[in-house]
């Protein structure tokens, strides 16, 4: 894992893949269910947080949400990128 994986995603893209847009949830719902279920996580953090640190101040959590946004951000850039290459693809195969 690189240093700037380990500081916007806390793993590797390889592990992301292979724990996210390889696991069960992408193969039978599909990679947009996977972005929604790491929001849902994102949410029960900020709940988390918001029960732990009611008057605001530093906390566990920021980081590791903002770890799981850029998780999402990741597959959604990897969604919009296969989509791109499937569209040329065909304009490719039109002409």
């Amino acid at each position: 894992m690189t240093e700037r994986e380990q500081k916007m995603f806390g793993i590797s893209v390889e592990d992301i893949k292979a724990q996210y847009m390889q696991s069960l949830t992408a193969k039978f719902s599909g990679n947009e269910m996977v972005v929604m279920g790491i929001l849902s996580d994102c949410q029960e953090l900020m709940v988390a947080k918001n029960h732990d640190y009611p008057n605001g101040g530093p906390n566990r959590y920021d980081e590791q949400i903002r770890k799981q946004l850029n998780v999402a951000k990741f597959i959604l850039s990897e969604m919009m990128e296969d989509k791109l290459l499937q569209s040329n693809s065909r304009k490719v195969h039109a002409v």
